[in-house]
């Protein structure tokens, strides 16, 4: 097989080398890439600012879709299968080893190609989401509305009964936030967050999706409604800042921060099953989509990063061998 090597020098591309194929044990199994999705934590991994978890391939990627082509002792899976899987690294290959319980069905509807952009999103929204106890009728407001998290946490929320307000940046880009379901589409740019989330709920939003980290802290914390939480998910504006806790105790606020990938693979089973129990039906019924802004032979994943980077892509990007 052949995987990228974010090692080679040169800032314009990375060289495919191959490795061995690999070989599935008990309950894995090997799948054919049609896609791999990229990710801001990809981003972070070749920086050296994110690596991964112990016995994990060296290269990026996170989430892949594709055919199943080997099948180890007890898998649920066959020869054959279309599937999307999380993976815990090295998504960037052409052929990847999934654990049984991290792959999921191809949606109907999506192609198969654009479907690697979906299992990081919603496994990170459910966990995310669910640990914020977030329900029908409250309010979410997602910030980075037009990334590939925000546009399926837009997309979710809404089929959740969720009224959304969500952050992008410019009016183009708040308008296709809206045409995804936000209710309030806030442009970071020029607009006063606080002010436009009180506009639309006096009292604040129940719960924050945030990627923002300690340049948001506190501003979030004056966007929040009594006993609501916030729920951090990255770091983009840091991750040291000063928290009042006079406020969280007299507004009874929770603040709260979740991963994925480092996750021991038991919870990793259980997200998996919760999304294929609870949201892989909005993904076929079309209530979620992914939204692909470009597919990138692999041979360009450092053009892609270059341009996830640059914050021109609305949505995601996908790498197609």
């Amino acid at each position: 097989m052949l995987v990228v090597n974010p090692d080679t020098p040169s800032h314009d591309t990375w060289a495919l080398v191959p490795k061995p194929d690999p070989e599935p044990g008990a309950r894995e199994v090997i799948v054919d890439v049609a896609a791999a999705g990229v990710n801001r934590a990809d981003l972070l991994q070749v920086a050296g600012s994110y690596p991964p978890p112990p016995g994990a391939p060296s290269w990026p990627g996170l989430e892949v879709s594709g055919t199943v082509s080997a099948v180890g002792p007890g898998s649920r899976w066959q020869v054959g299968d279309e599937v999307v899987a999380l993976v815990e690294g090295g998504g960037y290959a052409t052929r990847v080893l999934v654990p049984d319980a991290q792959v999921l069905p191809a949606p109907h509807g999506v192609p198969l190609v654009d479907a690697a952009a979906l299992p990081e999103a919603v496994c990170t929204l459910w966990s995310t989401l669910g640990a914020a106890r977030l329900t029908a009728g409250e309010w979410l407001l997602v910030h980075g509305g037009s990334g590939g998290i925000g546009t399926v946490a837009i997309q979710l929320a809404t089929a959740m009964g969720v009224h959304v307000a969500t952050t992008a940046g410019g009016p183009d880009r708040t308008a296709r936030c809206a045409e995804l379901g936000a209710e309030l589409a806030i442009d970071h740019r020029s607009a006063d967050l606080a002010s436009e989330v009180h506009r639309v709920a006096p009292d604040g939003v129940d719960v924050i999706l945030d990627v923002l980290g300690a340049g948001s802290l506190a501003t979030n914390l004056s966007c929040l409604a009594v006993e609501g939480r916030l729920a951090i998910i990255g770091l983009q504006q840091g991750s040291r800042a000063e928290l009042d806790l006079g406020l969280l105790l007299s507004r009874r606020l929770t603040v709260l921060a979740t991963t994925l990938r480092s996750r021991p693979r038991t919870q990793k089973a259980e997200i998996v099953a919760g999304v294929a129990e609870h949201v892989w039906p909005l993904v076929e019924s079309g209530q979620v989509r992914p939204v692909v802004h470009d597919r990138v032979p692999l041979a360009e994943a450092a053009h892609a990063h270059r341009r996830l980077a640059s914050g021109e892509v609305f949505g995601s990007l996908v790498l197609v061998p």
